[in-house]
């Protein structure tokens, strides 16, 4: 996926300019409210149009104010999928469904139904109503009605934040599969660090109205100071790893990194099964020397290669551990105190407590 924005709207007092290119399979516009965030998505999906600039998705111009290009939201092949399912309630599943067909000629219909009922795991559904649905079973009925409109673009604003934390669990592993499956390129709208680290490959960062950063989802999470207070504790580095083997009389999982072993508690997963594990800046201590009588069983080598301006008490201090790039969040008076600088070789102490089921999360496949 490409997708090419550089754009100027002004609505209101609100004034929306936005500049960057992504190529991520799923790009998380992510931003507290009033970002600029849904009036970006509703720019690329049609709904809004902009004062001046330039959108291109997959090659494809869609807006070009220059030369009065203006592609109607119905011809952009764009599907949507906002915070509420807004499935039609007369409608059983299957008719919601298939609903979305009605927009697509039949001669360009490429989306197999049964492909998608069994992408989203929702086959048992279809004959019930949408009163009797969970708030995670319409999204994804609402999702792969978006689908079966053979979108070349699929826009989702911030589709779990009107759910519970058991339903967001419920709902990640088909947006997951989705990323990796669909063959559809996605952008999430999202006010969550964690649910970005989940499921992006590529972020771009808003705040008042601009574009603070993007680049790929490893790159961006490493920098503190891109994400408001409220969110920074979830920061950190995204590392992609494997099973190497199972411990079963310590009930311990033994994942291979680039930058070495790590222990996590038992997982239901094969031997060679890839997976990201997030490891938030606020979990990894650091020491100059390899610690000894120690009951962390995560200790990682490797070199300062840079020290973010302090925030308060804080820094980020940024190791890379064998092409895996770490970020440890200490106080300033550790790092005066340890004499840190880029250069300096130390050893990553990652905390037992990081490793809980929220950051041990699938890969994305093919490089994301």
């Amino acid at each position: 996926m490409s997708l090419d924005v550089d754009i100027r709207h002004r609505q209101g007092a609100f004034t929306l300019q936005a500049c960057f290119r992504s190529e991520g399979r799923l790009t998380a516009l992510f931003g507290q409210s009033g970002s600029g965030k849904t009036t970006l998505v509703n720019t690329i999906g049609g709904l809004v149009r902009p004062s001046e600039g330039r959108i291109v998705v997959n090659g494809r111009v869609l807006v070009d104010t220059r030369v009065g290009t203006f592609v109607p939201k119905h011809r952009r092949r764009v599907g949507y999928v906002f915070q509420e399912g807004r499935l039609f309630p007369h409608l059983n599943v299957r008719q919601n469904l298939l609903f979305g067909r009605w927009f697509t000629p039949r001669a360009e219909r490429r989306a197999s139904f049964d492909g998608i009922v069994g992408l989203l795991g929702i086959g048992h559904l279809l004959t019930r109503q949408p009163s009797t649905l969970s708030g995670g079973e319409k999204q994804r009925v609402a999702i792969g009605r978006a689908l079966l409109t053979d979108p070349q673009l699929l826009l989702m604003d911030e589709p779990l934040a009107s759910l519970d934390e058991a339903r967001k669990a419920e709902i990640y592993p088909y947006i997951e599969r989705l990323r990796d499956e669909g063959d559809v390129p996605i952008v999430l709208v999202s006010h969550s660090v964690s649910e970005i680290a989940r499921l992006a490959t590529s972020i771009v960062v808003l705040s008042d109205g601009r574009v603070k950063a993007s680049g790929p989802a490893a790159d961006i999470l490493t920098h503190a100071s891109l994400f408001p207070h409220a969110e920074r504790l979830e920061v950190g580095a995204l590392i992609d790893t494997h099973v190497l083997r199972h411990e079963d009389v310590y009930d311990l999982t033994t994942l291979q990194a680039k930058a070495g072993i790590l222990t996590v508690p038992r997982l239901d997963l094969p031997v060679g099964a890839p997976l990201r594990v997030r490891l938030r800046a606020r979990d990894i201590m650091l020491s100059l020397k390899a610690p000894e009588g120690l009951s962390a069983l995560n200790v990682l080598p490797g070199t300062i290669f840079g020290i973010d301006a302090p925030d308060g008490a804080g820094v980020d201090v940024a190791v890379d551990c064998a092409g895996d790039r770490l970020v440890a969040r200490l106080t300033r008076k550790s790092v005066e105190g340890l004499g840190l600088a880029p250069g300096l070789p130390v050893h990553a102490v990652i905390k037992s407590i990081a490793f809980d089921p929220e950051v041990l999360v699938q890969a994305p496949r093919n490089g994301g």
